[in-house]
């Protein structure tokens, strides 16, 4: 049994979902390949699996005349669906919705996506992320939809002990764009620093995967409110590396704020959470798999500001709260998150189009 995965650029969570499942679905004795179209920052991480570059007809060609795959996850991608078959693809071809950004956003995608899904796709792989389930019930009532939830590497991802940052830190990881908020991290970040004045940011980003008028954008923010002097910019970063940076703010007595409008799942969140690290989110969708208020994590009101900061300095000041959190999440995301239930849901997906 061979298996092809394929995205736009080895980079950011389908990145990471890719490296996860395929050493998972290996070990149960799935031959896992991965693809990508673009060249990445992430190609920096390394992989126990088959991973190729390529975005040429011929070289698309070449990789699936040589490799037969009994099937292949496009990821995203819909107008790939349409070129493997014109390239000669005859088996299981199946679209993964991941990453499709705000809700408005993932249903025009999916909407236009209908010609190649009717056309050209066995079936649809999702996360139980409400809207993506919702959207594909009813946009594409006619195709099968195998929902799946993503793999978390609960292992690596654990709490590191190291040397403790003097002051404390709110982190944020994500792309600069509109989607993942970046203008409310900052205004976040800079009320709390009133109660907080020793407060430092750190910010994880790609900085190849931002616009230049993105850069400028928060570059004029930073510095209108002042806080250019408190920031940290970390790029690049490979991902088996983050549990030091998610235990040392965990150790600061700080924590990880997302400010997303839409994840469909949340693959920093949900590592910070494995780390220990107490998380501050928007309701996003996708992180609910993880997120329990005043449980696993802590929810704010996208775009209330206010809120936003009384639940920071709760989780901040709140020891005994705070302590709470940080056990619960870990064990919640133990009991959740095996790749053994991964690689299980998977393996029967394919057996029902009879691939063994």
């Amino acid at each position: 049994m061979k298996v092809l995965f394929t995205f736009y650029v080895p980079s950011g969570g389908v990145e990471t979902l890719n490296k996860l499942r395929c050493e998972s679905l290996q070990r149960e004795g799935i031959e896992c390949h991965v693809l990508y179209l673009m060249p990445g920052s992430s190609q920096q991480n390394q992989s126990k699996f088959p991973v190729f570059i390529a975005s040429g007809d011929e070289e698309i060609r070449a990789l699936l005349f040589t490799e037969h795959y009994d099937a292949i996850i496009v990821t995203s991608d819909y107008l790939l669906l349409e070129r493997l078959r014109r390239l000669g693809y005859g088996g299981i071809l199946i679209y993964e919705s991941q990453g499709l950004g705000k809700r408005e956003d993932a249903k025009n995608m999916i909407i236009e996506a209908v010609p190649y899904l009717r056309s050209y796709c066995n079936a649809v792989l999702i996360p139980p992320t409400d809207h993506l389930v919702e959207y594909f019930i009813s946009i594409c009532p006619w195709l099968h939809r195998y929902i799946i939830p993503n793999i978390v590497d609960v292992q690596t991802f654990r709490f590191v002990p190291g040397e403790t940052p003097h002051d404390p830190v709110i982190a944020w990881v994500g792309r600069l764009e509109s989607n993942k908020n970046w203008r409310e991290y900052l205004q976040i970040a800079k009320d709390i620093r009133s109660s907080k004045p020793n407060l430092h940011l750190w910010m994880f980003h790609d900085p190849q995967l931002a616009s230049e008028e993105q850069k400028q954008l928060f570059n004029e923010e930073l510095y209108r409110l002042g806080l250019n002097d408190r920031l940290v910019v970390f790029t690049n970063i490979p991902n088996h590396v983050m549990p030091v940076y998610y235990s040392s703010i965990a150790a600061s007595g700080g924590f990880l704020l997302s400010t997303s409008i839409t994840e469909g799942f949340g693959y920093a969140v949900a590592e910070a959470v494995c780390c220990t690290c107490p998380v501050l989110s928007t309701d996003s969708d996708g992180v609910r798999s993880f997120i329990v208020h005043n449980y696993s994590g802590k929810f704010y009101p996208l775009g209330n500001v206010g809120i936003a900061v009384q639940e920071g300095l709760e989780l901040m000041n709140n020891l005994e709260l705070r302590d709470n959190i940080r056990s619960q999440g870990r064990n919640h995301m133990e009991v959740r998150f095996g790749s053994e239930r991964y690689a299980h849901s998977f393996r029967e997906m394919l057996n029902s189009f009879s691939i063994f």
